[in-house]
């Protein structure tokens, strides 16, 4: 189906947009601040800030998700970049994702309604797409 090509390519697209874009941002001081209680916070990687300064660690994540980006526009010409990209976008938005577990006050009451930063929620949508992107590039050969 033509409109399932579409919205997968525009997925995809939508993905490599947003990693360059706060990749690019995590080597700003701004960012690298930002990031830093959900980071501290993570079990997958508050050990980074044990090794590296609180700005060397937020560029090594932007360089993370930069690569990750590049490798998702190769995907469209290459199964074995499509895999890694794949992978690796997964990696990405389920560390991401997992702020909401780890990071105290992430949850509030709003109203008698629960509600979180929802920055992070976005992220259940480039889950779907490093999934996408996994199966697409012919997962089974892994």
């Amino acid at each position: 189906m033509k409109t399932n090509k579409s919205g997968y390519l525009l997925g995809v697209i939508a993905t490599i947009v947003v990693l360059l874009w706060i990749g690019i941002l995590k080597f700003t001081p701004s960012e690298a601040k930002a990031i830093q209680p959900l980071v501290a916070n993570s079990w997958l990687m508050s050990w980074l800030y044990q090794i590296f300064s609180v700005q060397m660690t937020s560029v090594l994540i932007g360089i993370f998700e930069i690569v990750t980006a590049l490798l998702l526009i190769a995907s469209f010409w290459n199964a074995k970049a499509g895999r890694i990209a794949g992978i690796l976008t997964i990696i990405i938005f389920a560390s991401t994702l997992s702020f909401l577990i780890s990071t105290p006050g992430t949850w509030k009451m709003l109203d008698g309604v629960p509600v979180t930063d929802f920055f992070l929620v976005k992220d259940l949508a480039f889950l779907a797409i490093g999934i996408q992107v996994l199966n697409q590039s012919g997962a089974e050969k892994i």
